[in-house]
């Protein structure tokens, strides 16, 4: 009869597997680690949103359409939103804005409005005069940022809300839309000043 080889003999030698599977586990682990560490990318651009206006108004229609023919007076509310923004590009590569949103939660939901072009920003102007005050140097939607360029301007945004419903809102952001990249969203660190 053979003797049956007792427990110790079984153990012997696989405290140094239980070390190697250790040591394996630790190794894979550093270099998954090192892998998302080294490979994370900074975004592409930044920035930071550097005041906002916001300007209630309560407008009637003319009663006239273009051609001066009479027509019914309409009245709506609406909430002009001014906001100066700086936008740095820290890529190697230009970056083609080509919208900006501004993004508020009413008690009804999310409303979004997109930013006027530089033609209708400057029109706002016009249509408004009291408003004189707040007009800068416009950013475009679809400005490009070059290579470690910092661009700053001021873009207006309209909803068709009451002054109310604008006061009461939870809470504000501007996105803005890359081609070819994500979208930065910023939000304004100061309180939003009316108009």
């Amino acid at each position: 009869m053979t003797s049956q080889p007792g427990g110790e003999e079984l153990t012997k030698g696989s405290s140094h597997q239980v070390i190697a599977a250790v040591i394996a586990a630790l190794l894979v682990t550093f270099v998954i680690a090192s892998y998302v560490f080294f490979g994370q990318k900074p975004p592409a651009a930044t920035g930071e949103i550097e005041q906002v206006w916001a300007h209630p108004r309560h407008t009637i229609t003319s009663g006239f359409d273009a051609a001066g023919a009479a027509m019914s007076q309409k009245a709506f509310d609406h909430v002009l939103v001014f906001t100066l923004v700086k936008l740095h590009n820290q890529s190697d590569k230009p970056l083609f804005l080509h919208q900006i949103l501004t993004n508020t939660t009413l008690a009804d939901g999310p409303h979004t409005s997109y930013a006027a072009t530089l033609t209708d920003y400057d029109r706002v102007f016009i249509a408004y005069p009291e408003l004189a005050a707040l007009h800068a140097k416009g950013l475009s939607p679809e400005t490009t940022v070059n290579p470690g360029q910092t661009v700053e301007g001021t873009f207006v945004s309209s909803f068709r809300i009451t002054k109310e419903q604008w006061d009461a809102r939870k809470d504000l952001n501007f996105t803005f839309a890359f081609q070819y990249q994500p979208s930065l969203t910023l939000a304004p660190h100061s309180a939003v000043t009316e108009q």
